[in-house]
């Protein structure tokens, strides 16, 4: 916990802030391209945005795993429940997300592995 306070203290500057949110808003239009280009290109400038790539490809990666899974389980037919339901938790922690990256607070994402370790 007190990894990430280090990030929330470490604000940044207006600049930071959008290219964290800019990761997730991204992602309604490219997935996986688009917050990867930002990520790559400003991890090294900013730990803002690094916490929030990884946090982002983390959450993708987690969140990916779970609609395969839901996939799999369409064939007893309780994946056709899960699948609008992962959709919609998907959609609410991505706008959660690029809030919380905007205003320079890092945000962990509900019911996600850590695969990239943040911070």
């Amino acid at each position: 916990m007190k990894t990430i306070r280090k990030v929330v203290r470490k604000m940044g500057d207006q600049n930071e802030r959008i290219f964290a949110a800019a990761i997730y808003i991204t992602s309604f239009f490219s997935t996986f391209v688009g917050p990867l280009i930002i990520w790559l290109l400003k991890k090294d400038d900013s730990s803002l945005v690094d916490f929030h790539g990884r946090e982002y490809l983390n959450f993708l990666i987690s969140y990916t795993i779970y609609l395969i899974g839901a996939g799999v389980l369409c064939i007893v037919l309780i994946g056709f429940l899960l699948l609008p339901v992962i959709g919609l938790l998907m959609t609410i922690f991505t706008i959660i997300g690029a809030i919380k990256a905007f205003d320079g607070q890092a945000y962990k994402i509900p019911f996600t592995i850590q695969f990239l370790k943040t911070v």
